[in-house]
């Protein structure tokens, strides 16, 4: 289930060649809300829009695990997310809030009343997310689909959830990218 994420970054010598600048083992993994929740792979961000390309940095450091991309900019991580159980299904929102504070974003959090899942959220974000194995069910406030190996999802700064209702470990590949709100959807 939890196998390494390989993380391939090229770069460019002094004489301005092409060349693989670091390849390994993504260095941030982390497990949000405990033994119940997501494992992390952070793969790479950015930080503006256009990313500057120069010859050999690394990635903009980090501390921990943050849900959104920064200002302005990209984020790329795997997550591993575990079959769901009872933990989840009958979690408080406070506990949903407390799980999403862990990585930032304790006002994404929207379980209460009426949600239809208790780890329901909403950021300021175009995320695409790529099933890599096993599935995941994409609960939003009207409707749900489940998304399959291969199968990409555009979610767009909407109000979703997502529940892993099988019997195995999915894993999902996130590039997110900061988003701006339209007038009409801010809350």
């Amino acid at each position: 289930m939890n196998a390494i994420v390989r993380r391939i970054v090229t770069g460019h010598d002094a004489q301005g060649r092409a060349i693989i600048q670091e390849d390994g083992a993504v260095p941030r993994v982390q497990r949000v809300g405990g033994e119940i929740g997501p494992l992390f792979h952070e793969v790479w961000n950015t930080r503006a829009t256009p990313a500057p390309i120069d010859a050999a940095s690394g990635e903009p450091a980090e501390q921990g695990i943050v849900l959104a991309p920064p200002k302005n900019g990209t984020r790329i991580r795997v997550l591993d997310i575990p079959p769901e159980g009872d933990g989840i299904r009958n979690m408080t929102p406070e506990e949903a809030r407390a799980h999403f504070a862990e990585i930032g974003a304790g006002d994404a959090s929207a379980h209460g009343e009426g949600a239809r899942h208790a780890l329901m959220h909403r950021t300021e974000t175009i995320d695409y997310g790529i099933v890599l194995e096993g599935e995941l069910v994409l609960i939003m406030d009207e409707g749900e689909t489940t998304v399959r190996p291969g199968d990409i999802v555009i979610q767009r700064g909407t109000n979703h959830g997502w529940a892993n209702r099988s019997d195995r470990n999915c894993r999902i590949v996130f590039i997110l990218i900061d988003g701006a709100f339209d007038e009409s959807l801010k809350r």
